[in-house]
């Protein structure tokens, strides 16, 4: 059996633009996308703190050290700049993987900098 575990999160990142003319998909800076151990183009959950919306969707590189979150296409609609978002990636594990797995959090200030990792 495969189960459907957390592999990663951003937890308490702050939206810096919305795109809606922009075909779909999350813009994080890269480097925070490798701190929670995901991938560009890794589907993904982006739950809005703020606002209480959910949405899927994946992970496209930003700029490199912008802390860039940008919500694009249809989802830019569900955010507005300044609302704080939870990035959530999931991989397929089997038992004995998940067992041993723990996902990698990073949590974020107001600047979207890491001060946290869990």
């Amino acid at each position: 059996m495969l189960l459907e575990m957390l592999l990663g999160k951003i937890h308490r990142g702050v939206v810096t633009d919305t795109r809606i003319d922009y075909a779909g998909s999350l813009t994080v800076d890269p480097e925070l996308i490798a701190a929670c151990g995901l991938r560009e183009f890794q589907k993904i959950q982006l739950l809005n703190i703020t606002n209480g919306n959910r949405l899927e969707t994946y992970l496209i590189n930003g700029r490199k050290g912008k802390r860039e979150l940008i919500v694009n296409g249809a989802a830019a609609r569900l955010a507005l700049k300044g609302d704080r978002v939870i990035v959530a990636g999931f991989a397929m594990m089997t038992e004995d993987e998940a067992k041993a797995h723990k996902p990698k959090v990073v949590v974020l200030n107001e600047k979207n900098q890491v001060i946290d990792r869990h």
